[in-house]
């Protein structure tokens, strides 16, 4: 008789994953760079299925620590790790390396200039069902406060195999903020990225749309929307959140009547509040409205019913566009 794990109408975890292959990114952009000499080092905390590096692991078994569930020992590891030489590339949970390890992150790596890279994946609401404790709408506010730190929110697989390659000559550590291996692909392979600049989609001077991360694509959907109706709405996409591309915010600023940050974090400390900081900081006018999470804690349904519940669907990003432009 067949036991409950091995029935194959079970729940079976790690063929699931198997089949999703933007779980397949994280690991490709590691192996390049040990393709290249780089003294790689990877790590999670008992989710190498859900973040891919399993495949690391079985190519360079020598190369991978299993730290079980304890994340905030991983992240002081990672920091001794790289004062040894290696390049620390760490993941788990965005809710638990972003919040759980905030003191790690801030003590053992930032303060120290250790340059660990730490990938909090499954961000924002895309965790569903698990609620509360495992979203992450926080953690943009909670690293964009620590000192030397840099944020980076790709917006799929391709652009985080390439954020990764653009990561081994960065001398700051890194906060990769990632899905959950099912983002719509927006780039095409091998597209250039640089870390602290932002990607100008399209011009707008009704509108400009800044977003970051899983966003981006139906924000290009929502643009294609309103632009088919009338409207001139642009689209940038703003990987880096931390540097930030000042100067393409103030581009989009002398141009558009308005500006709209999409992300999927509270609309307190995150994207939209790094731009308004830029605005005030060189008293620019224009209007901006920051789209989001708007101070709560988020429900507990599918990623899907979830987006679409806090419009960062396509349909809700332009109708909150829309309302935005026609409130003069």
């Amino acid at each position: 008789m067949m036991t409950a794990t091995q029935h194959p109408d079970s729940w079976q975890y790690r063929a699931l994953n198997a089949n999703q292959p933007g779980l397949n990114y994280l690991s490709d952009g590691l192996l390049r760079l040990v393709d290249k000499g780089h003294p790689i080092i990877a790590g999670s905390a008992d989710l190498q299925y859900s973040n891919g590096l399993n495949r690391f692991a079985e190519r360079h078994p020598d190369r991978y620590i299993q730290f079980g569930i304890s994340e905030q020992n991983m992240v002081s590891a990672a920091a001794g790790l790289a004062t040894t030489g290696h390049m620390p590339f760490i993941a788990t949970f965005a809710s638990f390396i972003g919040l759980l390890c905030c003191e790690q992150i801030r003590m053992d790596v930032a303060y120290c200039k250790q340059p660990v890279r730490m990938i909090g994946h499954h961000t924002g609401i895309s965790l569903g069902f698990y609620g509360t404790s495992h979203h992450a709408t926080e953690d943009i506010s909670t690293m964009r406060a620590i000192s030397g730190l840099t944020i980076i929110s790709p917006a799929d697989g391709p652009q985080l195999v390439q954020a990764i390659q653009a990561s081994a000559d960065w001398d700051q550590p890194i906060y990769f903020r990632i899905g959950r291996g099912r983002d719509p692909q927006v780039y095409a392979d091998d597209t250039p990225f640089t870390i602290g600049k932002a990607i100008e989609h399209s011009e707008g001077t009704d509108a400009t749309i800044i977003a970051c991360g899983m966003p981006l694509h139906p924000t290009l959907e929502a643009a294609a929307q309103l632009n088919a109706q009338g409207y001139s709405v642009g689209v940038i996409d703003m990987p880096t959140v931390k540097p930030l591309d000042r100067d393409a915010i103030l581009k989009a600023a002398a141009r558009s009547r308005c500006l709209i940050s999409v992300e999927e974090h509270n609309v307190l400390g995150g994207l939209g509040a790094a731009i308004a900081e830029v605005l005030a900081d060189e008293g620019c006018p224009t209007r901006l409205r920051r789209h989001g999470i708007q101070d709560e804690y988020s429900l507990i349904a599918p990623p899907t019913h979830l987006y679409r519940h806090y419009r960062l669907d396509a349909d809700g990003i332009a109708s909150v566009v829309k309302e935005t432009i026609e409130r003069r």
